[in-house]
């Protein structure tokens, strides 16, 4: 298993990856519309001062990671999952990992992330990599995010 930079070769395998984890398994409800960043990853992320990685294992998608540049200081972790049959194997942190190497030689200071209330296991998982939960009224930033019923976290970084 490697960690890469996106490559458009992946683009559909890292789509129905992150389809399959919202929509058949936590149950979210996101259509591929409500989500226009994933039909033009590099613009959306890359282009714009940010990143998005991709966990592959043998030629094929196990994991994704993107981080969205708001300003100079501020950024969004967005898109992280990983397939089932690789959360044990320290894909997640592998992944966690290289988005933050590249926030902290990019010079950000606070991230921030929304994530769907129902979503347990990735709000433990924040909480031990030194997120603290903020409220919507506690957001120093403009930042646009389909609610659906989400938390929010922020970093420190």
């Amino acid at each position: 298993m490697e960690i890469i930079q996106y490559r458009d070769e992946f683009k559909d395998e890292a789509i129905n990856l992150i389809l399959h984890i919202q929509n058949d398994e936590a149950k979210v409800n996101m259509p591929l519309e409500g989500q226009p960043d994933l039909l033009d990853i590099t613009e959306s992320y890359i282009n714009r001062g940010g990143n998005f990685w991709l966990a592959v294992d043998d030629g094929h998608v196990v994991g994704t990671v993107a981080l969205m540049k708001i300003n100079d200081d501020w950024c969004v972790l967005k898109k992280f999952f990983v397939r089932s049959d690789y959360r044990s194997q320290k894909v997640g942190l592998a992944l966690y990992t290289r988005l933050l190497d590249f926030a902290n030689t990019n010079g950000f200071r606070h991230m921030i992330l929304d994530t769907p209330s129902v979503a347990k296991k990735a709000h433990a998982f924040y909480v031990r990599a030194g997120f603290k939960q903020i409220g919507k009224s506690d957001l120093p930033i403009r930042y646009d995010y389909l609610d659906r019923e989400s938390l929010l976290f922020h970093l420190e970084l």
